[in-house]
């Protein structure tokens, strides 16, 4: 369920300032926002990766016989 919440969550900011506000398209010349949006984008992907290697990096200790 973390998991899924965590991505949900990337997902939706990403795609809110990205797609739905414009940051992600580059009309014409490039501009502060889109600068923004992609290190913003960078450092979000970046920051989920590493929650998930910490998240997923012990086993859940189910033991199935």
């Amino acid at each position: 369920m973390r998991t899924i919440g965590l991505v949900v969550l990337c997902m939706t900011l990403n795609s809110t300032f990205g797609i739905m506000w414009g940051y992600a398209y580059i009309e014409g010349a490039w501009k502060l926002g889109n600068t923004i949006f992609y290190a913003f984008l960078l450092l979000s992907c970046t920051g989920l990766f590493y929650s998930l290697y910490r998240l997923w990096r012990h086993p859940i200790g189910i033991k199935v016989d």
